[in-house]
């Protein structure tokens, strides 16, 4: 028999599971289909590197601006995760230190593989893009 502390405890821990996985739902890849402004990374406000990611769902193709240069890859996935190809870029130099710092870091992000889950921040709806390094949040750019 168990006692009002483990009961409650239990059934705090029940509750905060069931609220968590009802705020990450698994995004499919069709609906990645668009272009999607990159506002945090591993919880810093990067929008001023204006990096951008643009899935074409249908031919598995990714482009964007990686804060720095133009960015192209192929996409696979295999079972709830995403991994590049194929990257290549440019190699400009990058403006500013958080240019670079994106840049980085969202190359490691996309080539290492991710999953894709819905999310919100500030009160804004997006994604988060998760590798096993990087957490990144971008917004829808037609929202």
């Amino acid at each position: 028999m168990l006692d009002k502390k483990t009961l409650m405890v239990t059934l705090l821990v029940s509750l905060c599971t069931s609220y968590l996985s009802a705020q990450t739902k698994s995004v499919d890849v069709d609906d990645l289909h668009g272009n999607w402004h990159l506002r945090t990374m591993d919880g810093q406000d990067v929008r001023e590197a204006r990096a951008i990611l643009d899935f074409d769902a249908k031919n598995m193709k990714l482009n964007g601006f990686d804060g720095c240069n133009p960015m192209y890859s192929e996409l696979k996935t295999n079972d709830k995760t995403i991994q590049s190809t194929k990257l290549s870029t440019r190699q400009n130099a990058c403006r500013q230190s958080i240019h670079s710092y994106v840049r980085t870091r969202l190359h490691k992000t996309v080539k290492e593989g991710f999953t894709v889950t819905k999310a919100k921040q500030k009160g804004i709806d997006g994604i988060l893009i998760k590798s096993s390094k990087h957490e990144l949040f971008f917004k829808w750019m037609n929202s």
